[in-house]
């Protein structure tokens, strides 16, 4: 009995409960700003899912496959919510490369999203293997939580400042008095761009950073938010396909099947999540988010060295 249990073990490292899990809090924290990365480092090692915890921060495993099938399920809901956004992104992008030129904020945003995506994209190849090695654990995790809720508190504070109202003034308002989304600047949209990479830490949320740097820049929680949901998509589907051989590999032995139900799962809890959160920031704060970081991250701080 026991050799078999060792067998299934080996054969099943994850299990359908475990990524039925897993894809339910990939798909809500990856969109609420409160690190999909830090959770899932944080999440396991709660539950004593010891073989997951161990796989996080060794060079080679299947983690990471399983991970950025994840964060594919989790774009994948974007996509479904945000499939109209795209459409009219996509059509505009080729628009510009005909004519030559940018004239209308469909149009203008298309560029934003490229000029801060690449930034991340070329950061992540660099990085990502060597910080995840570095990192992924959970008193790491736990700290950088506590780390990105005192991010997103600040952020709000920054928010009300009279010089960030005054940005949104000049370069001109939207319905909610904050600066309008196609203003942005391309250089502000690739310091964006570089603030993403943060994410690659787990414990900060790629869209916390992405709202921060926003409000920062003047817009509103609703058009930093969409920013944020908007900017997620290309850079996790494209370390979906980047990262897909892996799984394909001998490292997604034994996990493929599992990955897909999580991405699955994860996929249509983010398509409920954005929704909510769409409606959520048009008239509320950061501010639970950030005293929600706080308080599990330093919960966690001390759980991990216990």
């Amino acid at each position: 009995m026991y050799a078999l249990a060792l067998i299934h073990h080996a054969t099943n490292p994850v299990s359908t409960f475990q990524a039925i899990v897993l894809g339910i809090l990939q798909g809500a924290s990856e969109l609420f700003p409160i690190s999909s990365l830090g959770h899932t480092v944080l999440f396991p090692n709660l539950f004593g899912w010891h073989t997951l915890v161990a796989w996080q921060s060794q060079s080679e495993s299947p983690w990471l496959a399983f991970v950025v099938m994840l964060h594919v399920g989790s774009a994948i809901g974007l996509l479904i919510y945000f499939w109209r956004d795209w459409v009219d992104i996509v059509r505009a992008f080729f628009r510009t490369l005909a004519t030559r030129r940018i004239e209308t904020p469909t149009e203008r945003l298309a560029w934003l999203i490229i000029a801060a995506s690449i930034p991340v994209g070329l950061l992540g190849i660099a990085f990502e293997h060597p910080v995840r090695v570095a990192l992924a654990k959970p008193i790491t995790a736990a700290i950088f939580l506590v780390l990105n809720g005192i991010m997103l508190m600040g952020a709000e504070r920054l928010r009300r400042r009279a010089e960030v109202r005054a940005l949104a003034a000049r370069e001109g308002r939207n319905a909610a008095g904050g600066r309008r989304l196609d203003t942005l600047q391309y250089r502000e949209a690739g310091v964006i761009g570089v603030a993403q990479a943060t994410a690659l830490i787990p414990g900060i949320s790629r869209d916390g950073v992405v709202m921060a740097a926003g409000l920062q820049r003047g817009l509103d929680n609703s058009d930093a938010g969409r920013l944020g949901f908007l900017l997620a998509t290309p850079i996790i589907l494209a370390a979906g396909l980047f990262k897909l051989p892996d799984l394909l590999g001998h490292l997604g032995d034994g996990i493929r099947g599992q990955a897909v139900v999580a991405a699955a799962v994860a996929a249509v809890t983010a398509v409920f999540t954005v929704a909510w959160l769409v409606r959520y920031f048009k008239s509320r704060t950061l501010t639970p988010f950030a005293a929600y970081c706080l308080l599990f991250g330093v919960a966690m701080v001390i759980y991990t060295q216990t």
